[in-house]
C-alpha cells in the first residue's frame, strides 16, 4: 500500500458549470483506472478549455480495520444556512508557495485577526503550526485538511472536545537522539498542560519523500505505511487522536536552501505531509497532524545563522513535535452519522458562513463553497503557484469576493456579519438601477464600479 500523487488535464465543464460533478466524474474514472482511491484534490491551473488536476491517491489493499472511504467528492447540499452564529473557515494550502502562510505558522496572525471578527473559525495546521510554537485563538477549531473538505462538502460534522488522548507515532531511527527528543516533548507536554498520550515507535519506518508536481508544488509519496496503520488499529481504543513524526527524504542541500533563499523556496516537506495525514483522516476518521524528523545529526545541528522572520521558528526547532501536540489535543471530533449530524451540539455545513483562501486556489472547498452557496473571500496578497480566475466562475450575486489583503477580509466578514451590503461603506456608490419588467432578470444589475484595490463583488 502507498500514497502517491498522479497529475492529469480534463476538459472543462461548459462555462464552468457543474463543475464539482463533472471533475468528480473524470477524476473518479482516471483514478479507477489506475485502481486507486483518490483523497485529495487539487486544480493547480484552469481556463475555459481544461482543467490541471494533480490528485493524492492510495493504492493497494486498505489496511485491516480501517472503514472503506467515502468518496472525497461525495456531496450532500445543505438545505439552510443557519444564522445563529457566523462561523468562517480559513485555509491556506499547503506546498503551493503562499506569501502568507507557506513556511512555519506565519498565518497565524491572520487566523487571531479572522478569529476576532466571527464566533467560531475553522482552521487547519499550515495555517497554525510554527514548529514548537504554536498560538489558537480561544475560538478556533483546529482541524485536518481532509476533514474540513468534507465538512464543506456536507459529509461530516465536527464535535468539541475537552482533551483527547494522542497517540504518538514516531519512526524508528538509526540515530537514538530524535527519538528521544521526541519522547522528551511529548514528556514536556504532559507534565507543563497536562497533555493525554502514549509514544509507539514505529519499526520498520515509513518511507516519506519530496517530488515537485510539474506546477511547481510540493507534493510526494509515501511507501511501507503497514506498521503506522497496524499501530493504529491496536491502539484504537486508547487514544481520540494521532500525531505522526518521521523522516522525510528531500535533497541535503534543501535544508540550507530553504533558510538561505529566505522565502523564495516552497516549504519542500508540507506536501507529502498533507498526503499522510489526509489517507489517516480518511481512513480512520481521526483527528492528525505530522511533524517532519531531521534526517541526521549533520542537518541538525548546521547553523542556518539569521533567518527570514516567516521561518524562524522552524530554525530553533530540533522536533518541530510540539504544535501538532498542543494542536491535536482539542482538535474536534469527526461525525459522519447523519443523525448525529443533525444534533445542535455538531457544527455542519449548514453552520458555515464564509470561506477564506488565497487567491487563485482551487480544490474541493473552494469547488464546494460554489455549489453550498457559502459565501468566498479571496486575498490577492497571498501570493501562490496556483493559476486559477475564481471570478471566472458561476458564483451566485454576492457569493464571491476578492480583497486585497487580511485586513481587508476581516473587514468584509464584519460586514456580512451584520448583513448589510460591502458595497454600501465603500464609495463611489453607484446610483439605484431601475430596470423594465419585461427586460430585467435577476442579477443582471452591474456590480459597483469600484476602483482595482478593492474588493469586488461579480
Amino acid at each position: 500500500m502507498h500514497l502517491y500523487e498522479s497529475e492529469l488535464q480534463i476538459p472543462a465543464a461548459s462555462e464552468h458549470r457543474g463543475m464539482l460533478a463533472h471533475i468528480s466524474k473524470l477524476v473518479g474514472s482516471h483514478m479507477q483506472s489506475e485502481q486507486a482511491i483518490p483523497i485529495r484534490l487539487v486544480v493547480t491551473a484552469s481556463d475555459d478549455n481544461s482543467y490541471h488536476c494533480e490528485v493524492g491517491a492510495i493504492s493497494g489493499d486498505l489496511p485491516a480495520g480501517s472503514k472503506s472511504p467515502d468518496s472525497i467528492f461525495r456531496f450532500i447540499r445543505r438545505r439552510l444556512s443557519s444564522s445563529n452564529q457566523f462561523n468562517v473557515v480559513h485555509l491556506v494550502p499547503t506546498g503551493i508557495g503562499a506569501e502568507v502562510g507557506g513556511h512555519a505558522g506565519d498565518a497565524s496572525p491572520t487566523a487571531t485577526l479572522l478569529a476576532s471578527v466571527c464566533d467560531t473559525l475553522i482552521t487547519h495546521p499550515n495555517v497554525l503550526n510554527a514548529s514548537d510554537i504554536i498560538d489558537i485563538p480561544d475560538n478556533a477549531l483546529y482541524v485536518e485538511g481532509s476533514v474540513i473538505c468534507r465538512l464543506l462538502m456536507g459529509t461530516a460534522g465536527l464535535h468539541g472536545t475537552r482533551a483527547n488522548r494522542i497517540l504518538v507515532l514516531m519512526d524508528s531511527h538509526d540515530e537514538p537522539v530524535f527519538n528521544n527528543a521526541v519522547v522528551n516533548s511529548v514528556s514536556g507536554a504532559r507534565s507543563t498542560y497536562g497533555l493525554r498520550a502514549e509514544v509507539v515507535e514505529l519499526d520498520p519506518p515509513m518511507q516519506m519523500a519530496w517530488r515537485e508536481a510539474s506546477s511547481g508544488r510540493a507534493a510526494g509519496k509515501v511507501d511501507q505505511l503497514e506498521p503506522l496503520f497496524q499501530a493504529i488499529q491496536r491502539n484504537a481504543e486508547k487514544f481520540d487522536a494521532v500525531a505522526i513524526t518521521s523522516v522525510i527524504d528531500v535533497p541535503q542541500n534543501f535544508h540550507d536552501d530553504y533558510f538561505r533563499l529566505e522565502g523564495g523556496m516552497i516549504n519542500p516537506w508540507g506536501g507529502v505531509e498533507a498526503l499522510l495525514t489526509h489517507a489517516t483522516s480518511v481512513l480512520y476518521d481521526i483527528p492528525s497532524a505530522h511533524s517532519p524528523m531531521f534526517e541526521s545529526l549533520e542537518i541538525a545541528n548546521s547553523n542556518p545563522g539569521v533567518v527570514d522572520p516567516r521561518m524562524a521558528a522552524e530554525a530553533v526547532s530540533l522536533t518541530f513535535l510540539q504544535s501538532i501536540l498542543k494542536g491535536l489535543q482539542r482538535s474536534p471530533s469527526i461525525v459522519t452519522d447523519l443523525d448525529l449530524m443533525r444534533r445542535g451540539s455538531v457544527l455542519t455545513i449548514e453552520d458555515i458562513s464564509c470561506l477564506v483562501i488565497p487567491a487563485g486556489c482551487l480544490g474541493l472547498p473552494t469547488l464546494a463553497a460554489l455549489e453550498q452557496g457559502v459565501p468566498v473571500i479571496a486575498v490577492r496578497e497571498n501570493r501562490n503557484l496556483m493559476r486559477n480566475d475564481l471570478e471566472t466562475l458561476p458564483w451566485q450575486d454576492g457569493q464571491f469576493f476578492t480583497v486585497e489583503n487580511y485586513w481587508e477580509a476581516a473587514g468584509l466578514i464584519a460586514a456580512l456579519q451584520s448583513g448589510i451590503a460591502p458595497e454600501s461603506v465603500r464609495r463611489p456608490f453607484r446610483r439605484t438601477i431601475v430596470s423594465a419588467s419585461s427586460t430585467h432578470t435577476l442579477g443582471d444589475t452591474p456590480a459597483s464600479v469600484l476602483p482595482d484595490r478593492t474588493l469586488t463583488n461579480p
